[in-house]
C-alpha cells in the first residue's frame, strides 16, 4: 500500500544520507546498527510495556535503517553482501518487533491487569503470533520466486505496511487507549498477512504456467 511513497521519501531522506556519507559512514553500518536498535527497542518496551516511546523510537529506527539504500547508492552503489546483509536483519527486525509486542501482551495477561472476560489480549498475543508466520512467508515467497527467475513484490502488505500497522497500534496503545486497539491492529495484521501470501503465490503461479524458463530442481 505504501510502496508508491518510496520515491518521495527517498528524496526526503536524501540530505540525512548525504551526512552519513561524508562522515564516513557505510551502508552495512547504517544496516546493522538500524537492526541491531530495533531489537533491543522492541524488546525493552514488551518488557516495560512502554508503547507509546517505544513505537517512537522505533519509528526513528526504521526511517534510519531505510537509509542504508541511499548510503549505498551514494557511496558507488551497493553490493551483492550489502542487500543479502540487509534482507536478512530485515527478518531480525520483523521478529523482534511482533516479539515486543507478544511479550507485552504476554505480561498484560500474566500481571492480572486484564478482567476475568477480557481476551483481547490473549487475541492480539496469538494473532501477533500468527503474524510472525505470515510476515516471515510474505518474504520467502519473494525470495523463492526470485531464485526461480520471477518477480514477487506484489501483495496488499508489504513490509512498510506491516510496520505502519504494528507502530500505529502501539502508539494508540500507549496514549492510553485499550489494549483491544493493539489486538485489532495484530488482528488486521494477521489477515492482510493471509492474503498478501496467497496473492504472491497466485501471482508466481500464473507467471510460472506462462512461462518456458526450465524449472529448478533444487528444493530447501
Amino acid at each position: 500500500m505504501f510502496e508508491h511513497l518510496r520515491k518521495p521519501w527517498k528524496r526526503l531522506i536524501a540530505p540525512i544520507a548525504r551526512g552519513l556519507v561524508s562522515i564516513g559512514v557505510t551502508a552495512n553500518v547504517v544496516t546493522v546498527v538500524g537492526a541491531v536498535g530495533t531489537v533491543v527497542v522492541s524488546i525493552i518496551t514488551g518488557l516495560t510495556g512502554w508503547l507509546l516511546p517505544g513505537a517512537i523510537v522505533l519509528t526513528i529506527l526504521v526511517i534510519f535503517d531505510s537509509l542504508d539504500g541511499s548510503v549505498a547508492a551514494l557511496s558507488g552503489g551497493g553490493t551483492q553482501f550489502g542487500a543479502f546483509l540487509d534482507s536478512t536483519l530485515d527478518r531480525i527486525a520483523d521478529w523482534a518487533v511482533l516479539t515486543g509486542v507478544i511479550i507485552y501482551f504476554h505480561r498484560l495477561i500474566s500481571s492480572g491487569a486484564t478482567g476475568p472476560n477480557d481476551y483481547w489480549p490473549e487475541i492480539g498475543m496469538y494473532a501477533a503470533l500468527f503474524s510472525v508466520m505470515t510476515s516471515f512467508v510474505t518474504s520467502y515467497a519473494r525470495a523463492r520466486a526470485e531464485a526461480e527467475g520471477f518477480e514477487a513484490k506484489n501483495g496488499v502488505a508489504t513490509r512498510s505496511d506491516r510496520l505502519v500497522i504494528i507502530l500505529v497500534g502501539m502508539a494508540l496503545t500507549g496514549i492510553g487507549l485499550p489494549p483491544a486497539v493493539l489486538t485489532c491492529c495484530m488482528l488486521l495484521l494477521a489477515a492482510l498477512g493471509v492474503l498478501t501470501v496467497w496473492q504472491r503465490i497466485w501471482h508466481v503461479s500464473r507467471s510460472m504456467s506462462t512461462s518456458t524458463k526450465p524449472a529448478n530442481p533444487e528444493h530447501e
